[in-house]
């Protein structure tokens, strides 16, 4: 048997030693080449973006409110609205325009001067809501058998504006022409006034006692004012 000094088994230990650990330290480094492939979270996305790259420029999606235009948000319980010319408000479906069927007609009577006769032709809303007149309404005299008599009334210059009538409440026209007795035009006397709401198709009859009207020859024309709140001046 051969005997080994102390000092040289102790160095000897303490080399394997070294040794061992120098190996795991290898391996648990991960530098050897035939080391397995790299292993991903559980829940990332596939290949990693270049680190140079915002979050926001590596990815390409839109979130729905970002594509959602401003403009197209409306609130269902905002209902739409119309000014009325004192500065209130009403729905669309109050303040629309008056019907011929929500109105009722009249003549009113005649305020003469400087040779010429002047009727305010009357229109009322009879209707359970509030509604708007606005512009010119349309006439017609016609004699007993519906035939009208002269041309129709021309427009004198105005400045339209809307009129909003509650119910009960009425709108005006002016409707002017010279007296034929001065004028010496020829006469018609009608038996009634077809009066026609401004964008109205249907019109509403009105028995005419205003005597005979001007229907041809000089001054013989008829003429018809913009409508304005109330029953005439």
């Amino acid at each position: 048997m051969v005997y080994t000094p102390r000092s040289t088994r102790h160095g000897a230990l303490l080399v394997g030693t070294v040794a061992v650990l120098g190996l795991l330290t290898a391996c648990g480094s991960g530098k050897d080449v035939h080391s397995a492939p790299p292993v991903t979270a559980s829940g990332t996305a596939a290949p990693a973006t270049d680190a140079s790259k915002s979050p926001a420029s590596a990815t390409s999606g839109t979130s729905a409110a970002a594509s959602t235009p401003t403009g197209s948000r409306v609130s269902p319980s905002a209902p739409a609205t119309t000014a009325s010319p004192g500065g209130g408000k009403t729905t669309a479906a109050a303040g629309s325009r008056c019907h011929t069927s929500e109105l009722g007609a009249s003549v009113g009577r005649n305020d003469p001067g400087a040779g010429q006769e002047n009727f305010p032709l009357v229109l009322t809303n009879k209707s359970a809501r509030t509604c708007t007149l606005r512009g010119y309404p349309g006439a017609a005299f016609v004699n007993g058998s519906g035939t009208q008599l002269g041309p129709d009334p021309r427009r004198e210059p105005g400045s339209p504006v809307t009129v909003t009538l509650k119910p009960g409440q009425s709108a005006w026209a002016g409707l002017t022409f010279s007296n034929p007795e001065i004028s010496g035009a020829k006469t018609g006397t009608p038996t009634s006034l077809l009066l026609t709401p401004p964008d109205e198709l249907d019109h509403l009859t009105v028995a005419w006692s205003g005597g005979p009207v001007p229907v041809s020859g000089s001054s013989s024309s008829v003429s018809l004012s913009v409508l304005a709140p109330g029953t005439g001046p």
